[in-house]
C-alpha cells in the first residue's frame, strides 16, 4: 500500500519521520513517503514548498494518506479533491500530541478503518473510528465487498442495506457455494427467487473480482477489436465486466499497443506471462503448429489465464476466436471472508 504522510510543522515533521520508520517495519507491503515543509529541513523526508499544491497533485496517486495536523486543515485542503467513496483513498489523522489516530475518510472501501487499527497498534495510539456499523460491532455491505475483493454494483443500495443491518433488521446474505458458509446457495446464476412476506426489500449486489481473461492476438490488432472480443466473450456467458480481475497475455505481446490500450480503457492490469512458464503447461491445452512456429509456444490465451490465476477454479471458456483474437475465461473459486 502506497501511503503519503503529511506534516506542516517542525514537530510534526520529526514525528512523521519517526512514525514512518516504525510503520514500514510492521505494515505489510507498505511504501511510505513523508512530506515536510522545506523551511524546517527535516532530513530523510520529501521537502516541499507548497502543501496545498502538493496534496492537490498527489491525492489520487496514493492509496492512503496520514496527516499529522489539525482536522480543520485537512478537511479544507481535501474537500475539493473528493470524488466518491468507492475511489477516494483512505485518509487518517494523527494529532501532534501523539494520542489518537482517526479514520477520517473511506473507512470501508478505502481501508481507512482497518489501517487505523493497524497504525494504532504499531504506534501505541488510541484508534478513533466513527462508522456506525463498526462501533456497533456489525458489518457493512461495503466491508463485505472489500473482504471478497469484489465491486459494489450500486452504492445507494449498499447504503440502504447497511442501514438495515445497523438498525438491527434481519438481512440475508446469499453467497456462492465456495464462500465457506451458506453452502446451499449459489448466486452465480441467471435468476434468483426470493421468498419473503416483506412488501419492501432492499437488495444490493456484490460482484466478485474472480474472472481472468487470457488473450492472444495478431500483431497490430486494433484496440476496438480487442474490446469487442472481450465484450462478446463476457456477454456469451452472462458475465459482468466488473468481475474481471485482470487480463493476461504472453511476454512477446507485452508491448502490443492494442492490448495496452484495451487494459487502460478497462482500468485493468495486464499481466505478462513468459514463454518459459507457458511451455510447462501448454501440453494441457489444444495447441497450434502455426502459433508455435511464430512465437515458440503452442498456446497462449488458455495457459496465461491459468498461470496468472490462483489455479483454484475452472475455465468457463477454454478458447473463443474473434478475427485473429483468442479469449479464454478462467473463474477463480477461492473467495473467502
Amino acid at each position: 500500500m502506497r501511503i503519503a504522510l503529511w506534516t506542516v510543522t517542525r514537530g510534526a515533521g520529526n514525528i512523521g519521520k519517526e512514525y514512518a520508520e516504525k510503520l514500514i517495519q510492521k505494515l505489510e507491503n507498505a511504501e511510505i513517503d513523508v512530506f515536510t515543509l522545506k523551511k524546517f529541513g527535516v532530513e530523510g523526508t520529501i521537502q516541499i514548498d507548497d502543501f496545498t499544491k502538493e496534496i492537490t497533485e498527489k491525492f489520487n496517486k496514493y492509496e492512503g494518506h496520514i496527516f499529522i495536523m489539525a482536522s480543520g486543515i485537512v478537511i479544507r485542503k481535501i474537500s475539493t479533491l473528493l470524488k466518491s467513496k468507492d475511489i477516494d483513498p483512505a485518509v487518517l489523522l494523527i494529532d501532534e500530541g501523539k494520542h489518537f489516530v482517526v479514520s477520517l475518510l473511506s473507512g470501508h472501501l478505502g481501508g481507512a478503518n482497518e489501517l487505523t487499527q493497524e497504525v494504532a497498534e504499531i504506534l501505541n495510539l488510541i484508534p478513533i473510528i466513527t462508522t456506525s456499523s463498526d462501533i456497533t460491532g456489525k458489518i457493512a455491505v461495503d466491508s463485505i465487498s472489500q473482504k471478497l475483493n469484489s465491486e459494489l454494483d450500486n452504492l445507494k443500495s449498499a447504503k440502504e442495506v447497511t442501514s438495515l443491518i445497523v438498525d438491527g433488521k434481519k438481512v440475508n446474505i446469499l453467497l456462492p457455494t465456495n464462500v465457506g458458509f451458506a453452502k446451499d446457495n449459489n448466486v452465480n446464476s441467471d435468476g434468483l427467487i426470493l421468498i419473503s412476506n416483506r412488501k419492501k426489500i432492499e437488495i444490493t449486489r456484490i460482484c466478485p473480482k474472480n474472472i481472468i481473461l487470457g488473450i492472444g492476438c495478431k500483431k497490430d490488432t486494433k484496440v476496438e477489436d480487442i474490446l469487442d472480443a472481450i465484450e462478446n466473450s463476457l456477454n456469451k456467458h452472462n458475465l459482468d465486466i466488473k468481475a474481471v480481475k485482470h487480463i493476461a497475455t504472453v511476454d512477446i505481446k507485452e508491448n502490443e499497443v492494442g492490448l495496452l490500450k484495451a487494459a487502460k480503457f478497462l482500468e485493468l492490469e495486464l499481466k505478462v506471462i513468459s514463454r518459459e512458464e507457458i511451455k510447462k503447461v501448454e501440453h494441457l491445452f489444444e495447441g497450434s503448429d502455426f502459433v508455435e512456429e511464430n512465437i515458440g509456444v503452442r498456446a497462449v490465451s488458455e495457459p496465461v489465464a491459468l498461470l496468472s490465476s490462483s489455479q483454484k477454479g475452472k475455465f468457463i471458456e477454454m478458447k473463443s476466436k474473434h478475427n485473429g483474437i483468442t479469449v479464454s475465461i478462467y473463474e477463480e473459486d477461492n473467495i473467502d471472508l
